[in-house]
Parts: C-alpha cells; sequence; structure tokens
C-alpha cells in the first residue's frame, strides 16, 4: 500500500501535544519576541535558552518576559528543543531590553550578542581519567615507580596529565592501565583557567595609591551600584589600585569583568593579573579560538570563571553572579561599537552595573569629557591619582615649531628631533615615534599628469603599502599591485609618495641610524595578533632601539628603557570637523608620551607641531590637564554638545546617490516638530562613497533632557519605507562623524 510522502513527513514530526505558550526572543531583527507553545513534558521558564523554528530553520532563542499571549497554544508552532543551560537572569534580560530601547535597535540582535556561542549550550563531555586502585606491577622500572610514587596522592587523573607531571611517554601510563593498577573514570572538564586566589601576593602601594585603592574597596564593600572614577597620571598605578578591588570582589564570593579596548594585545596585563592573584583571566575577544570561546561562555554562565578580560563584547557574556565591572582606558574609542548594534561599551557598563546593583570602576589617564563631568557633578566619585607610582618623574615635554626647525628636504624628521633620537641610542635607551599613520604614505600620483590613486568603491585614497609592494584602502579593504607606470598618462618611474606613514619614517630612521635595531608596529603588520605580541615582548625586553607605531603604541603598555617619544605629527588629529578633535588628540598624545620614563629613568618627549600655541598643545607641554578640561567642557557646554546636549547620528546610503538623497530628504520631512530638538542636514558624509554605497548624512541634536528616542521613533515610523538598495543606520551618542 503506498503512502503519501506529506503524511509520512506530518507523521514524523507531528508536535506533541501543548498547554501553554511563552515569548520567545530569536536573534533576529524582529521588533519583538515570537510566541510558540511549550509541548507537554517541557519545563521552560524565562531566560531558557531555547530552539524554536522559524521559516524552514532551527533557530537559538531565549524565552522572554511578559507570560501567555492568549492565543490557543494548538495555533502555534512549538517549541523543539530546551538546552541544558543555566537560564539567562533577569538581569541579563533586562539589560538587553534596555539597550535596545536606548539604542532602537531590535531586541533579538542585542540578544544575539549574549548568545555568540551556540556549541556551549549544553554541557561539555566529561573526560576520560585514571584512578590508582593499588597493587604493584611484577617488572618495576624507574619509569613506572615514578608514576605510581605521583599518583599514590589519591587524586584522579587524565592520562597525559599522569604521563607529564611523572616525566614518562604516555605508553608507560598505559601498561599499567593493562595491569589493572589503574581503573578508568570520568572527569569534568577542566576549568579554562585556575581559580584566582585574592591573597596570592601582598599588594605593593604606596601613600597615595594606598589611600585610593582603599576608597575603591569601601565602595566594594557596600556591595551595591556605584561608579567611581579612577583618574592618574600615565605609571601611577592605577591597574594595582583596580586589582585590589577585584580582590574584595573575589573575597565575596562575585565574578569580575575588566573591559580592555586591545585585550588581544595586552600579553603584559595577563602576566601582571597571574603575578598579583595566581592566574591569568579567562580572555573574551575576537581572535578566541571556537573552542575556547564555547569554553569560557559555558564557565561564566555557570560560574567557573571567576574573572574575565575582554573587548567590549564581553559585556554581553551571561555571567552567573557578576559583581564588578572595570572598564580600563575609559576614554578609548575602541569601546564604541558601530555595526548592526551601535553601542558605547563605557556607557552601557555603567548601565549594567545600575541594574545588577554593583559597583563599576571607570580607569583612565585622561578621561572622557563627560566622565569629567560626571565626576565633577557627583555622579561618579573620582579618585586621583596625581604622581607616577615609586616617584618616577613624568617625561619633560617641549615643542618642536616646525616652521623654525624644519625637516631636511624629502624628510619628515626635525633636526631637533633625530638628534634627540642619536643621544638617546647612544646611551643604550629606546626611542618612540609616534605617527597614527599606517602604511608608506597616504597618496600616491603621477608627476606628470597629477593621477590620484583613488578607491573604486570608496571616496578615499589608497594608501602605499611599500613592504607588500600594495596599494590598499583603509575603508573596505580594496587592494591592487603598486605599478610602474601611471595608468592614467603611461609614463613610467614617475608615481610619488605625498606625506609620511610609518613606514616611510622607518625608512627615514634606517638612513639616519643604520646601526639601530628597529621595529615598526601597525595594526596591519603580517603576522597578525601573535606577531605584535612577539614584537611588544621585544620592545619590553630592550631588544629594539627605535620603535615606530600607530596608536597601537598608546594602549598601557609598559617599555622600561623608553626614555624618548616623538611625536612625527601632533597636528594630525585636529586636522577635521569631529568636534571631538581636540579631546581625541589630547588624549592620544598624552597617552603616548606617558610611554616614557615609567621605570624613573630621565625621560622626554618632543611633539614636532606647526601650530605651538593651540590650547591641546599648550595643554599637554605644560601638564596642565585641568586648564584643557576647564577649556573643553566650557566650550561644549555653550555649544549644547554631549555631555550638556544630546547628539543622534542617521546615516542613509545607497547604490545610487540619487537614491541616498532622496531617502535622506524623505527623513527629514517626517521629522517631527519639537521644541528643544533639530535636525541638521541630509549632507553628504565626509566619507561620500564607502564598498560602493552613497553616503547621505543626518544629525540630530538635542537638550541633555530631551527624549530623543521618542523623537526618534516618530521620525522613523513617518519616514518613507527603506526600498530597494536604501539602508538607514542609526547611532545614538556617535563617537565619529565620517
Amino acid at each position: 500500500m503506498s503512502t503519501d510522502s506529506s503524511d509520512l513527513f506530518g507523521a514524523l514530526f507531528e508536535a506533541p501535544p501543548a498547554n501553554r505558550t511563552v515569548p520567545v526572543l530569536v536573534p533576529m531583527p524582529a521588533p519583538k519576541p515570537y510566541s510558540y507553545s511549550v509541548p507537554d513534558g517541557m519545563a521552560v521558564e524565562p531566560g531558557s535558552v531555547v530552539q524554536v523554528p522559524l521559516g524552514p530553520r532551527q533557530v537559538i532563542g531565549v524565552v522572554w518576559d511578559g507570560g501567555e499571549d492568549g492565543v490557543d497554544p494548538k495555533k502555534l508552532r512549538p517549541i523543539s528543543h530546551v538546552f541544558d543551560c543555566p537560564p539567562l537572569s533577569k538581569e541579563m534580560r533586562d539589560f538587553i531590553d534596555w539597550v535596545a530601547t536606548y539604542t532602537l535597535s531590535p531586541p533579538g540582535l542585542v540578544a544575539r550578542m549574549a548568545l555568540r556561542a551556540p556549541n556551549a549550550f549544553e554541557p561539555e563531555p566529561m573526560v576520560e581519567g585514571l584512578k590508582f586502585v593499588g597493587g604493584d606491577p611484577e617488572r618495576m622500572t624507574p619509569a613506572r615507580a615514578r608514576v605510581l610514587d605521583t599518583a599514590s596522592d589519591g587524586f584522579s587523573w587524565t592520562r597525559s596529565g599522569l604521563a607529564h607531571a611523572a616525566g614518562v611517554s604516555t605508553s608507560v601510563v598505559d601498561g599499567l592501565i593493562t595491569l589493572g593498577i589503574f581503573e578508568t573514570i570520568f572527569l569534568p572538564p577542566p576549568p579554562v583557567v585556575a581559580m584566582p586566589d585574592p591573597d596570592f601576593a601582598a599588594a605593593r602601594l604606596e601613600g597615595p595609591q594606598k589611600q585610593a585603592a582603599e576608597e575603591i574597596v569601601s565602595d566594594v564593600r557596600k556591595g551595591e551600584f556605584s561608579v567611581s572614577l579612577i583618574d592618574g597620571v600615565t605609571g601611577s598605578g592605577k591597574t594595582e589600585v583596580y586589582f585590589e578591588a577585584i580582590a574584595e570582589t573575589l573575597k565575596r564570593g562575585k565574578q569580575v569583568l575588566i573591559l580592555l579596548p586591545e585585550i588581544a594585545l595586552t600579553a603584559s596585563f595577563m602576566e601582571r593579573f597571574q603575578d598579583r592573584f595566581g592566574a591569568k583571566p579567562a580572555e573574551w575577544h575576537s581572535d578566541l579560538a571556537p573552542r575556547m570561546r564555547e569554553k569560557v561562555w559555558r564557565q561564566a554562565v555557570t560560574g567557573e570563571v571567576r574573572v574575565v578580560a575582554g573587548a567590549r563584547s564581553a559585556l554581553f557574556l551571561p555571567f552567573e553572579d557578576l559583581g564588578l565591572i572595570i572598564v580600563d582606558e575609559e576614554h578609548d574609542p575602541a569601546y564604541k561599537q558601530e555595526d548592526r548594534v551601535f553601542y558605547n561599551a563605557r556607557d552601557m557598563a555603567v548601565v549594567r552595573g545600575r541594574i545588577g546593583d554593583f559597583p563599576v570602576i571607570l580607569v583612565s589617564a585622561t578621561p572622557s569629557v563627560e566622565s569629567q563631568v560626571n565626576g565633577q557633578s557627583g555622579r561618579y566619585s573620582t579618585v586621583h591619582l596625581p604622581t607616577r607610582f615609586g616617584d618616577a618623574a613624568l617625561p619633560d615635554l617641549h615643542l618642536i615649531d616646525m616652521r623654525r626647525h624644519a625637516p631636511e628636504r624629502g624628510g619628515f624628521l626635525s633636526p631637533v628631533l633625530i638628534r634627540a633620537i642619536g643621544k638617546t641610542v647612544e646611551k643604550r635607551e629606546q626611542a618612540l615615534l609616534f605617527l597614527n599613520r599606517r602604511g608608506y604614505a597616504p597618496l600616491t600620483l603621477c608627476r606628470v599628469c597629477g593621477h590620484r590613486f583613488q578607491c573604486p568603491q570608496c571616496s578615499s585614497w589608497l594608501v602605499e603599502h611599500r613592504f607588500r609592494k600594495q596599494l590598499q584602502c583603509h575603508q573596505c579593504g580594496h587592494a591592487e599591485r603598486t605599478p610602474e607606470a601611471c595608468p592614467e598618462c603611461g609614463t613610467l618611474d614617475h608615481l610619488v609618495a605625498c606625506g609620511p606613514g610609518v613606514e616611510r619614517i622607518a625608512e627615514e630612521v634606517e638612513r639616519h641610524f643604520p646601526e639601530a635595531r628597529t621595529i615598526v608596529l601597525s595594526s596591519d603588520i603580517m603576522g597578525g595578533v601573535k606577531r605584535l605580541r612577539l614584537e611588544l615582548d621585544a620592545i619590553a625586553k630592550g631588544e629594539a632601539d627605535i620603535v615606530i607605531g600607530t596608536q597601537l603604541v598608546a594602549k598601557g603598555h609598559n617599555f622600561p628603557l623608553m626614555t624618548l617619544v616623538g611625536i612625527v605629527d601632533a597636528d594630525l588629529g585636529l586636522a577635521n570637523g569631529d568636534p571631538r578633535a581636540a579631546e581625541r588628540t589630547f588624549q592620544l598624545l598624552s597617552q603616548v608620551t606617558g610611554r616614557a620614563g615609567r621605570t624613573g629613568l630621565k625621560s622626554h618627549g618632543l611633539l614636532q607641531t606647526y601650530q605651538p600655541q593651540h590650547p591641546v598643545m599648550q595643554a599637554i607641554v605644560s601638564g596642565d590637564s585641568d586648564a584643557f578640561y576647564e577649556r573643553e567642557i566650557t566650550e561644549r557646554e555653550r555649544a549644547v554638545l554631549p555631555p550638556f546636549g544630546r547628539l543622534a547620528s542617521i546615516i542613509v546610503s545607497a547604490e545610487t546617490r540619487h537614491d541616498a538623497e532622496n531617502h535622506a530628504r524623505g527623513m527629514r520631512n517626517a521629522a517631527p516638530q519639537v521644541s528643544g530638538i533639530s535636525v541638521l542636514g541630509p549632507a553628504e558624509a565626509p566619507l561620500a562613497l564607502v564598498r560602493g554605497r552613497h553616503r547621505f548624512r543626518l544629525l540630530v541634536h538635542g537638550r541633555r533632557n530631551s527624549d530623543m528616542q521618542g523623537f526618534l521613533r516618530v521620525m522613523l515610523s513617518q519616514s518613507p519605507k527603506e526600498r530597494g538598495s536604501v539602508q538607514v543606520q542609526l547611532d545614538i551618542d556617535p563617537q565619529s562623524f565620517l
């Protein structure tokens, strides 16, 4: 008898009966959770991680708050599977909802950031181990004796672990297993890192550091929400101070999250942590191997991992019992995510602390203007560390007026800076040259016809990378071989590099100091993160004389022999219309010059500038950061810019300029008339073409107490629908204005 295939499919996949419904948030850009039925015998609760059908696919989701919606369960598709995983806590679900509401992002996309390790939702498999049951082999060898002596402590061992501890090959252990001296058992999977010990090493703190630590620890002991700002000069012992807050949190049985802007490059931080606590923290960043990522996620949610050091995405790890968040280098723009869900991890860390009712510590030698204002107003408690640890002196800073001390023809280093480098190398100390430009030159053109090499997909010049013999776009990654002839006029050997990048500065340095050991540090260095870590380690060990680097070198590294820092182009960050340009330039240059003299050696910082009277330059060389912040805060308040006002950026992009501009104008016309909120634009974005898409920009400006989100919801609901290739990106509190 034949059977209809559709009947067979229905019989195989017929859902078990259900008696209730639950909302499930799926990792899709949907505005709210979907309703699903719960089969009889299945137990779920808000926060349960489940698998549900969505169209023809099975997707991961989270049972959300809200209860039943009154729909007959028989009319809904059932939940397929409940993972053996602790549910997301109420605090975590509230945090996801808050981020989605504030950033005007679909809650499913925010929840997706908390569910980035799907293979971790089920328990890790048990590990096969060995247990000593007694007895002696008939033939005793020295190797067998070592194994038996090692295993006689009564602990269980893995096969390879026992062999390693006894200093023998695994075949020796296999022989004893065959003789019945060991029995096979199953052990829980090992933790990704050892348990940190808050009393492993005594803190080495002096006067100001000790007082700061006592203030911070006092806030931690209260066990309630607070925000502390540790504001200390470079090398003042800020890390050691917040280590004491970590120790107190661990003693209270809570977990700790440490956010770092460049976690993949901070091997030295991991070593400092291990020296203090006897074990490294678990890492969480994009370069983590998938299997390790799954382990860290699982052990954070079960509480086995007590401390995680991670990049901004670690903020969405669903910890079992989080009790402290530390945001190191809180001013760093790397904390801003500008993809799909736009958020600032520093600000969201404060929100997570408030929702979870635990303390948050922000740390920086050059705090953001927003944090400074919050500290002055009393919203944050501020702890100042005005001197370096061990009374090490700050570097003597001087400006080099490039109008008076110009470089030689074809060069970019002033004779003053070159002489200082020479003296430093002679003393067997290290010099650092900083230029925030990757590659060899930012522009290549033909001397005959004037042709400029531009990216075919972006409105940006191609950057020459001479080491790779490539021209590359730093916006979309387009690369092409550096030609010998101009593609426009065909003239050979008349292409000229305009302006310097770090590779070109390295070429100039090698011309002046051919015997010096030179290292170039840049994010696009061949070999990636592993190579960068090796290079940083080599510098710390004194295996380089001159270091030439981009902003990577400003990220809190400790170079003991570094006594000279030279800023090749101190004016570079000021040459744009970014309202944060002065603040960012001050922060970056202060951080870079702070690499010098951290171990007490006499040190210097030289800044090449064509604007020696600029307030930023004067603030840096005078060391009067208070005057800079006072001036910057006054200007922000006068212009009603953050933190005294609010901004939201809307980028409209499309495959044609006409479509992008028309849609942007339609959005502008849909903006409601509200007192205190205005819409600027549309205008072409400074980067008008990126990856082949034309971009127009709207900027929404409001007072501090404005309902920016409410205004934008109305504006978006009344705007034209996105059709064809049109896409709209919304960024609350933008950091970039490109």
